[in-house]
This record gives C-alpha cells, sequence and structure tokens, in this order.
C-alpha cells in the first residue's frame, strides 16, 4: 500500500484525467478502467512520481469562468492505490480521493494528457476532520431512495444506514446518476453540509418534475 501523503506535499504540477461526469471526493474510491494512449501514459508516469494524479472535469463552451480552457476550475487530487493490467493493453485502477483544488493555471502537456498548477489553499479544510452540523440523513436518504426507485435501478442502500455522515454522503455524491454539470455542483460545494443539502434538492427537484410530467400527460 502506497504511503499517505501529507497537504504539505501535495505537488504543484498535476497530470490530469480529463473524464467528464467522473466525481472523486475526498476519501472517496473510484475504480477506473484506462485505455487511451495518453491515459496509459499518465498512469506509467504516475506510478513512478508518487501515484498521484488529478480528475478534472471538461467543461463545455457555455462555462466562461474557467482558468484553463476546457476543463473546469476544480478538481480532485488523488492517488492510485490498486493498479492492475488485462490482457488487451489495459490498465485497472482505483484511485484514492486525497483533497480538492483550484486550477490556477496550464502547463506543458507530456505525452498527449494535459497538466495544470493546483492552488490547494481555497480546500485546506478537505485534510481536516468534518465538524458542523448533522446532516438530514432521513430527507437525504429517502430523495435518493424515492429517485431510483421511480427510475427502477436498483436500491441497495441499507449499507449506508450505519455509515458515518462523511461517508455516507460521499458514498451517494459519487454513485448518484447526476448530470457532469451537477457532479461538479457537488463537488464545489463548500461543506459536506451544503453538499448534502444540495443533492438532497436536486433529487427532490427530479421527483418533482418527473410527477409534473406524469400529471402532465
Amino acid at each position: 500500500m502506497a504511503a499517505s501523503v501529507e497537504p504539505t506535499e501535495f505537488p504543484r504540477v498535476l497530470p490530469v484525467f480529463a473524464v467528464s461526469g467522473v466525481l472523486l471526493l475526498p476519501g472517496g474510491r473510484l475504480p477506473l478502467t484506462v485505455f487511451e494512449p495518453r491515459y496509459l501514459a499518465l498512469t506509467d508516469d504516475a506510478l513512478g512520481a508518487g501515484r498521484l494524479l488529478a480528475l478534472v472535469q471538461p467543461a463545455p463552451q457555455t462555462v466562461t469562468d474557467t482558468v484553463v480552457p476546457g476543463l473546469y476550475s476544480v478538481g480532485s487530487l488523488a492517488r492510485i492505490t490498486a493498479f492492475g493490467e488485462t490482457g488487451d493493453g489495459r490498465y485497472l485502477i482505483t484511485a484514492l480521493g486525497l483533497a480538492r483544488f483550484r486550477v490556477a493555471g496550464e502547463v506543458e502537456g507530456r505525452s498527449g494528457y494535459r497538466r495544470v498548477l493546483a492552488e490547494y489553499g481555497p480546500f485546506a479544510s478537505d485534510t481536516l476532520p468534518q465538524i458542523g452540523p448533522a446532516v438530514d440523513r432521513r430527507r437525504l436518504m429517502g430523495a435518493v431512495s424515492a429517485y431510483l426507485s421511480r427510475q427502477g435501478l436498483a436500491t441497495d442502500l441499507a449499507k449506508l444506514e450505519s455509515a458515518p455522515d462523511t461517508e455516507m454522503v460521499t458514498a451517494l455524491a459519487m454513485a448518484a446518476p447526476l448530470s457532469p454539470e451537477e457532479k461538479q455542483a457537488l463537488l464545489e460545494a463548500p461543506t459536506l453540509l451544503e453538499r448534502a443539502r444540495l443533492m438532497t434538492a436536486m433529487f427532490e427537484m427530479a421527483l418533482l418534475a418527473e410527477a409534473g410530467d406524469t400529471f402532465l400527460h
């Protein structure tokens, strides 16, 4: 297992996986299948340099307040905690979320992948224990469960009922069937409580919208 990384050791320059619709929060674990040549090269380079990389969603053209063209301005620093190869040249990796960062600029890429400058200061609290008001677990779980049920999706949320707030909210946010824009909003939510409230609102509004469509039809 790779050694833990202290906040003061976070690198300033990060290689970027630009993956749409993927959310990785601090403490979350994300399995990835790597097959594009540029990202195979990125993985090789990361494995030889502390196993650290970044995930940043591509930004649509309608988003104009980005520092680096084509990328959202907030991403996630991750460490590769598991690595495997398939017989057809793909890599199977697991990325552990360490902290969020703000994209401060871009430097020359390598082997086809992009590299950005990371500023961790705005999210310094990511490396500290999350202390604050309790999450309204019943309302959040109820909204998510109702939405998934309405969509005919499996709703095995029982294992999260006894999980700590941070683990529950992180798992739900990462797995939730939301748009890339909604995933980005959850990533940028300042606190755990605000992320939980935002996610609850997203699913409650989706349920109301579906109920309205059903009524109109």
